[in-house]
């Protein structure tokens, strides 16, 4: 970058970084010097800019006069701030983030919201995909993508327990030209089902009702829906729409 910048925009490029894992948890930041040079800032406006990132817990000074990032909280992101983070840098994960325990069926569709959100019949056919997600170690998310069976056709690989190479939907406009457009994310709240509980490894005793998080995005194409993708958010983390 380059030119005059405001300390609010010199925030938001390193908040970016270190989202991004370009910056890591321990990494120097550059020094303020730097920053004035690349940005064509004053040092009151770089200083201002750093104040910003510290406050927001993101960095931290040491001794030495210099900053580092911090450690943050086990944070979360949603699926939205995810397809942004793939669409930005090509990365299908976040810092210290993979995913595991993958599965891809063809499966009757017995939850009448999903048959409703997909356009099929109770009891019909979908691809089901689902994977944890984990930070750290520790899993964070239950992901499940419910997929209109006539993705099938140009993304044979959706039945695969292998992780993709690409997210499908760059493969599927890819080789059908059509674009994948996406609804605004929704969020709500229900009780953990046994298995999500297992997913998440959560302990708690079995008459226990443990309340999630619960986010929804629906995808379409030019014929109509094509994938709803619910994550299931394990209890005390933090969400995040910032990658």
């Amino acid at each position: 970058m380059s030119g005059k910048t405001g300390y609010a925009q010199i925030a938001t490029f390193f908040r970016q970084q270190i989202a991004d894992g370009t910056l890591a948890p321990g990494e120097r930041m550059p020094t303020q010097k730097q920053v004035m040079e690349q940005f064509g800032a004053s040092i009151a406006t770089v200083n201002r800019a750093f104040q910003m990132l510290k406050e927001e817990g993101l960095t931290t000074a040491r001794p030495g006069s210099f900053t580092v990032v911090t450690d943050r909280p086990l944070v979360a992101s949603t699926g939205a701030a995810r397809l942004r983070r793939i669409s930005r840098t090509g990365r299908p994960y976040g810092p210290k983030e993979t995913s595991i325990k993958h599965t891809a069926n063809l499966r009757s569709c017995a939850d009448p919201d999903v048959a409703s959100a997909l356009g099929v019949d109770l009891h019909d056919e979908i691809v089901l995909r689902t994977r944890v997600f984990t930070k750290g170690g520790i899993p964070t998310i239950a992901a499940y993508s419910c997929i209109h069976p006539r993705a099938l056709g140009p993304v044979p690989e959706l039945l695969s327990t292998e992780r993709m190479p690409r997210f499908w939907q760059e493969l599927y406009t890819e080789r059908t030209g059509r674009v994948i457009t996406k609804s605004p994310e929704m969020q709500g709240a229900r009780f953990a089902s046994t298995n999500e509980m297992e997913l998440l490894e959560v302990q708690a005793p079995p008459e226990a009702v443990v309340p999630v998080l619960i986010l929804v995005n629906v995808f379409y194409d030019e014929d109509g829906p094509i994938e709803f993708w619910q994550d299931v958010y394990r209890p005390g983390l933090w969400r995040s729409d910032e990658e």
